[in-house]
């Protein structure tokens, strides 16, 4: 037609082409950008950038609180994850004392011990984050109350070899002033005896726990006693702050028996009589009678310094006296004692002249002294001044079902 160019076909087709590659490569999801030649040159995406998240410590709650103080000894020190977990746990005083304890299946550790009053602890937790990579370390410090009295106490007789009638006895300074708080310390104290013997523990008084066997010890009885008492109440703002141990051996069987009208003792060693000695033993009166009653030997004091003062003769009376006495052995803790008594042997074997002791001659006392041990048993009858169990070492003077009923348990 006149007025109209014909396109060549030729490059209508090359044109159709280029628009179809270009197509195809735009769905191939590659950015195509021409180059100032014409030409198209291809892209890569650029590289992406990865960030890695910081691991997370365990995140744990200590009881008590960190710088807690005046915490009671009874209260359990605690560990617990709220997210991670308790690998290890240790509690230490500035001793490196370790206060025992376990973790349950919730994975909180506990103590498992009483504390000690006026102590500072260090708690040292290891744990783990909740996504098991980070490993932490965690302490916190707290100090436990300070009471007025630090009570006190000792097992007796520790390392010793004693007799039959020994009781295995723990002694307080102080009174335990309530019964239940004797209770708790009886059901944790504990003692092995070997061979094995059946027994019991009894209050002599509010200070002096002991155990006695139901008949006296067979001799050679090895006694352990364990008193893990750190931590216990024994009275108001009066707390204990020390576990104690000890084992004692019997001996043999030593038995002797006074009798107050015959004026006469014999001592027997496994059953068998070994001697008769004449004594004197305490003139009629309310503090001169020689007590009757089952008595133990409580120390070996030899040579000491008698003063009727310390069991009210003062001075000035007529019945007072002070004199240097030898070869004692002490029964009560009221006075009474087997002695040497050179003054009064024409008497021994024949009249209660002394002021409540066992007077003996100079060579049985001496002979008594040597065989004894602390305590063998002396049993004395005939008076009627009873022998009272708070006296000296009374546990003989009950019966084993009385015995019993001094437990704090009944």
């Amino acid at each position: 037609m006149v007025g109209m160019t014909r396109r060549p076909r030729a490059l209508s087709a090359a044109l159709t082409m280029v628009a179809v590659a270009t197509f195809t490569a735009a769905c191939q999801g590659v950015s195509v950008t021409p180059s100032a030649h014409g030409s198209s040159q291809s892209s890569a995406p650029a590289p992406s950038t990865t960030t890695t998240p910081t691991a997370q410590p365990a995140q744990l709650v200590i009881s008590p609180a960190d710088r807690a103080s005046g915490v009671l000894p009874t209260q359990t020190v605690s560990v617990k994850a709220t997210s991670g977990t308790v690998d290890h746990v240790t509690v230490t005083d500035a001793t490196g004392r370790a206060v025992p304890g376990s973790t349950d299946s919730s994975g909180t550790w506990t103590s498992s011990a009483r504390l000690a009053p006026s102590t500072t602890y260090t708690v040292t937790a290891k744990s783990t984050g909740p996504d098991g990579g980070a490993q932490s370390t965690t302490t916190s410090t707290f100090t436990t109350l300070v009471p007025k009295v630090i009570a006190t106490y000792g097992i007796l007789n520790s390392g010793d070899t004693v007799g039959i009638g020994m009781p295995a006895s723990i002694q307080f300074d102080t009174a335990v002033t309530t019964k239940a708080m004797r209770a708790q310390i009886e059901k944790l104290v504990k003692i092995t005896v070997s061979p094995a013997q059946k027994g019991s523990w009894g209050w002599l008084d509010s200070r002096q726990l002991m155990w006695r066997p139901a008949t006296y010890w067979q001799p050679g009885t090895h006694v352990t006693v364990d008193a893990p008492l750190t931590g216990v109440q024994t009275g108001a703002d009066k707390w204990i702050a020390h576990d104690d141990h000890a084992s004692f051996t019997v001996g043999s069987a030593m038995l002797s028996r006074v009798n107050i009208q015959t004026h006469m003792m014999t001592v027997t060693r496994g059953g068998q009589v070994i001697k008769t000695i004449p004594v004197s033993t305490g003139r009629p009166g309310p503090l001169t009678e020689t007590r009757s009653g089952v008595k133990v030997i409580i120390r070996k004091e030899g040579k000491i310094t008698m003063d009727s003062t310390t069991i009210g003769i003062p001075k000035g009376d007529p019945n007072y006296y002070k004199i240097d006495t030898q070869w004692n052995l002490r029964l009560t803790w009221t006075g009474e004692y087997i002695h040497s008594a050179p003054w009064s042997v024409d008497s021994q074997g024949t009249a209660n002249v002394s002021h409540g002791c066992t007077n003996m001659s100079p060579a049985n006392a001496e002979w008594m002294f040597n065989n004894s041990k602390i305590g063998d048993v002396v049993v004395f009858t005939g008076s009627n001044r009873p022998f009272l169990p708070t006296e000296g070492i009374g546990v003989w003077q009950y019966s084993f079902a009385g015995w019993q009923h001094q437990s704090a348990l009944v």
